[in-house]
This record gives structure tokens, C-alpha cells and sequence, in this order.
């Protein structure tokens, strides 16, 4: 395993890379999850020859305690628990509420550019490290719906006892380090700087190499 650290995300994207080169010029697509997850995501993309896009999706939070989650939505599907307490028009609301909300993000990160069509590719879904994985599993359950070959997840950090329900929820699930002392993400990072929205644009923008 590596040191328990990393340098920044530069280097957990190289080392992550390695451990996905079989699929290097492949008919594969690399989904970041916006902010923190996008550098990673792009230094992979870029060492792989692989076309990169993000994932957007927003847990829906109960009425009486926005923190707890109900379900998750994204631009095109949706999960919920079964929560009968909670009215119907509330739901609607916050999907219609969330939908614009990602719509609008996905419009300052991308631009005009369509999100790519992932039915028979596989994904690689990254983030900059996961802490409970609620709204990364809401993700996967979304993205299985549009009947991707395989859905692998890549991320430098996770705690040890999340391993096996990303095992399980996954096809492939790769990781660089799983820590028994988790301490929050950005513990395991020497530079782990807010990632601004202007960079997250930037590397959208910029060429990977991937025809």
C-alpha cells in the first residue's frame, strides 16, 4: 500500500491511472464528481486517452432534516427510500428544485457540450476521496439505469469499513489507500486546496487527446 498520504490530487490521480491501465484507449468514459473530484478524474482521462465528463446528482433531504437524505436525484432519474411521512408535492417540488439546480451546474462546467452517452461503454467514476458514500452509491444506482458494461469506481481514499459495500455496489472498485483512522478526506492530502469552479471549467475545456 502506499504511504498513508498523498501529495495532492495530481498524485492520487498518477497512482490511480496505474491501477487502471487495462483500460487505457478503451471503450471507456471517465465521470468526475464535480468540485474535488475533477482534477483526479482529468489526470486520469489524460493518462488513459480517456473522453472525461461529470456525474451531478443531489441527495434530497427530508423535510424535517435537510441532512438526512430520502432519496437522490439526477438530470434524468431519481432513487427514493420509502418515507410515507413525507408529501408527494414535497418530493416533486425538490426534484424540479435540484434538476435546475444541476442544470445550471452542468451548463458553467461544460458549456453548451451534451453529456456523453454511456449505455454499453464502461464508466470510471472518481472522486477525490469518499467519507459515507451516500450520495456516490445514489450515483451509481442512477448510472446503472442507463445500462453502462460496467460501472468501476476510483478513489484515493475511503475509509476501511465502507470497502465492502463499494465491493459489492460495484463492478470494479479501486482504491489507493482504506484507513481504519479515517479523519476526513482531506487528512490523507498534503495540498488538498478548495477546488473553484473556474478550474473545474478549465479542465473540462482542455484537450485529453481522446478522438
Amino acid at each position: 500500500m502506499y504511504n498513508e498520504i498523498l501529495k495532492d490530487r495530481i498524485e492520487a490521480g498518477l497512482l490511480l491511472s496505474e491501477k487502471l491501465k487495462k483500460y487505457q484507449n478503451s471503450n471507456t468514459i471517465i465521470l468526475a464528481v464535480p468540485r474535488g473530484g475533477v482534477p483526479v478524474g482529468y489526470v486520469i482521462a489524460k493518462s488513459l486517452h480517456l473522453p472525461l465528463d461529470i456525474v451531478l446528482s443531489k441527495k434530497i433531504g427530508h423535510p424535517n432534516n435537510k441532512e438526512f437524505a430520502i432519496g437522490a436525484v439526477s438530470s434524468d432519474s431519481m432513487i427514493l427510500d420509502e418515507h410515507p411521512n413525507v408529501p408527494q408535492k414535497y418530493i416533486d417540488d425538490e426534484i424540479i428544485r435540484l434538476r435546475k439546480l444541476m442544470k445550471e451546474k452542468y451548463e458553467l462546467y461544460a458549456g453548451n457540450r451534451k453529456p456523453l452517452d454511456i449505455e454499453g461503454k464502461n464508466i470510471i467514476l472518481v472522486d477525490d476521496g469518499i467519507a459515507t458514500g451516500n450520495t456516490l452509491l445514489a450515483s451509481i444506482a442512477m448510472l446503472r439505469k442507463k445500462n453502462p458494461a460496467k460501472i468501476i469506481v476510483a478513489t484515493p481514499v475511503i475509509p476501511y469499513d465502507t470497502v465492502p459495500v463499494f465491493e459489492k455496489n460495484t463492478d470494479e472498485f479501486i482504491y489507493l489507500i482504506a484507513s481504519k483512522y479515517f479523519r476526513g478526506v482531506g487528512g490523507f492530502y498534503e495540498e488538498f486546496n478548495q477546488v473553484e469552479d473556474e478550474e473545474v471549467m478549465q479542465l473540462l475545456r482542455l484537450p485529453i487527446g481522446t478522438e
